[in-house]
């Protein structure tokens, strides 16, 4: 399960992400940012509350880096030392910026 809370700030939007971005839960996330991202300058990410990251959650956030990278900047804030060390074995801590 994952819950998505939104708050848009001008042309900023943060994602809250609670519970597990997984295989089940990782289209709901791809389609909060397909509606949302257009006119995003700043997207960030709080993964205080990110319990569990998979594969397929990993994609989704490479494909917003990418999307982020023509139109703005994507950070993830909060992010766990478990959730932390995922992102360090697969190399994404090199390509998102965490803070």
């Amino acid at each position: 399960m994952l819950n998505i809370r939104k708050a848009v700030d001008g042309t900023a939007l943060t994602l809250s992400l609670d519970g597990r971005l997984d295989t089940t839960t990782s289209p709901a996330l791809e389609a909060e940012l397909k509606k949302s991202l257009p006119g995003v300058s700043v997207l960030c990410f709080d993964c205080a509350q990110l319990a569990y990251i998979s594969s397929a959650g990993l994609r989704v956030l490479l494909s917003a880096q990418k999307i982020m990278n023509r139109q703005g900047e994507m950070k993830l804030i909060h992010v766990s030392d478990a959730i932390l060390e995922i992102f360090e074995v697969t190399g994404f801590s090199d390509i998102l910026t965490i803070v």
